[in-house]
């Protein structure tokens, strides 16, 4: 499977970014998808998942209430809908799919395949 994030850019603290991964090369509906994050000099990050009917998530306590994960399975795209950012929101956002697990993971190693990853940067 390949993962293509977008999305990314230079955003103002208490602003807004939309995230959007689009997946091809397997049944995407089977999968459940996230989003990691690796700020530098720091250790990669859970910051969302959902699972593949899109009826559960999870979420970072970190972005709870500010980040919502979503996905359209017809168009084959996960989204992070980003508001309220801060800097330290700063980082580079990996979108992730675990191959069809059961359950949704914080754990960055059940995550079978990883996209190439897009720079999200909020100034203060």
């Amino acid at each position: 499977v390949q993962l293509q994030a977008s999305g990314g850019g230079l955003v103002q603290a208490g602003g807004s970014l939309r995230l959007s991964c689009l997946a091809s090369g397997r049944t995407f509906s089977r999968d459940n998808m996230g989003w990691f994050r690796q700020a530098p000099g720091k250790e990669r990050e859970f910051v969302a998942a959902i699972s593949g009917s899109g009826g559960l998530t999870l979420y970072a306590d970190s972005v709870k209430g500010r980040f919502t994960i979503s996905r359209d399975n017809a168009k084959n795209t996960v989204y992070l809908q980003m508001n309220n950012l801060k800097p330290e929101d700063t980082a580079v956002y990996y979108c992730v799919a675990d191959g069809g697990r059961m359950g949704l993971t914080r754990t960055p190693k059940l995550y079978d395949y990883w996209g190439q990853g897009t720079q999200v940067t909020v100034s203060s």
